[in-house]
Order: structure tokens, then sequence, then C-alpha cells
């Protein structure tokens, strides 16, 4: 029997490292817990910033709980051509090399050189989900939605696992746009050529190449 992984939206938001949390907020400030994610031990903020970037600005962008080692702005592809940035998609916390923005809260500004990434779609699961749906960590999926009448099929999507982790699979605001229609949209697992595009494009051009043979 397949896994059933609920599928969750995962809209623009802010990861914050102690240092700029301090100087957006002030130095005796803290992080103000809203509510609980669906990840354990992750949170909502009451705290919001402006996101602006060479084009144009978001403003009121979420916090996220807890501090980070490094600060992070996760956006879709067209919140970053908004902004006027180029969207690079990449797994949390690989920032290298990525974009960066200007986040401006009430006590200051934090000008970031880079951290700005779009959130490689990803699924979370526990060992025991893992060896129930027979990958691994790092493994690339095929993901096949179940929302009605607007199914359809994510590659490349990278699962993580973790003793920590709950069962989601996240999305951004443009694929959750593609598909969802519903409240709980949820998705199963195909591990079809290693989960990889362009072997799904090789195998399509080699059956072409057979049918027109």
């Amino acid at each position: 029997m397949s896994l059933t992984i609920p599928i969750e939206t995962s809209a623009r938001h802010i990861h914050l490292s102690e240092e700029d949390f301090k100087t957006l907020f002030g130095p005796d400030a803290s992080l103000t817990y809203v509510k609980e994610l669906s990840q354990p031990g992750q949170y909502a903020c009451e705290e919001r910033l402006t996101v602006a970037g060479p084009k144009d600005r978001f403003d009121k962008v979420i916090v996220l709980g807890p501090c980070r080692s490094r600060t992070q702005v996760e956006i879709s592809v067209t919140d970053a051509r908004k902004l006027g940035i180029k969207g690079i998609i990449r797994q949390s916390g690989d920032i290298d090399g990525t974009p960066g923005c200007t986040l401006i809260g009430p006590c200051g500004q934090v000008e970031l050189t880079e951290g700005v990434i779009v959130a490689k779609r990803h699924i979370h699961m526990t060992p025991i989900d893992a060896i129930r749906a027979h990958v691994k960590d790092n493994d690339i999926v095929f993901v096949i939605t179940t929302s009605y009448e607007r199914s359809l099929i994510f590659s490349d999507v990278v699962v993580r696992v973790s003793p920590s982790f709950r069962l989601a699979m996240h999305v951004d605001t443009d694929e959750a746009n593609a598909f969802a229609n519903e409240d709980n949209p949820t998705g199963v697992i195909l591990k079809l050529f290693d989960g990889h595009t362009y072997n799904l494009q090789s195998w399509a051009e080699e059956l072409q190449s057979g049918i027109n043979r």
C-alpha cells in the first residue's frame, strides 16, 4: 500500500540568525511565539519584515522560529521575479552563492549578500516512513498528487529523513496553485527513472523513436 503524504504550501517566509534578529528588532527583543508548525520545533512568530529587491518589495513577511545560524529567505519563482532577483532553487540551508536582498525591520535593516532561495520541493519523513515508502535520505522521487480534478506529477522531489520530522511534502505557492483546489491535498511517491526529469525525457524520446521506426 502506498504511503499517503500530506502536501503543505510553504508561503514566503524568513529564518533569521540571532545577530540579524537583534539588528532588525532591537538588542532586547526576542521571538514572539504564535503557533506550532507541522514540523516539530518549528513555529510561526508575530514578527514581520519587509523584503526589498532591486525592483519591488514585499511587506509583512512572516518570521519563523527558532533562530538559525544563517539568515535565509524563502520565496517562490514568481516572488523572485517581482523582487527583481534570480530564483535559485536550493535545499534549505544551502545558500552559498544565492542572491541577496534587503531586510527592513522596525529597528534597522540588514543587507544580505546571499540567502534568498526558492526551496526545492521536498518530503519530510521519519525513518519508519522511509522504510514504508522504500526510500532513503536524499533520494529523488516523483510524487503524484491526489487533488480532485487537478492532479499532476512532481518530479525531482527530494526525500529528507530524520527522527525529528513529521510526514509532509512542502511545495511553494506557485506549485500549490498549479494543482491544489481542496483543503487537504495529498500525494503518493512514484520512484521512477531515479526521480529525475531528464531521465523521463530520455525515456520519452526513446519510446518516440521506437514508434517512429
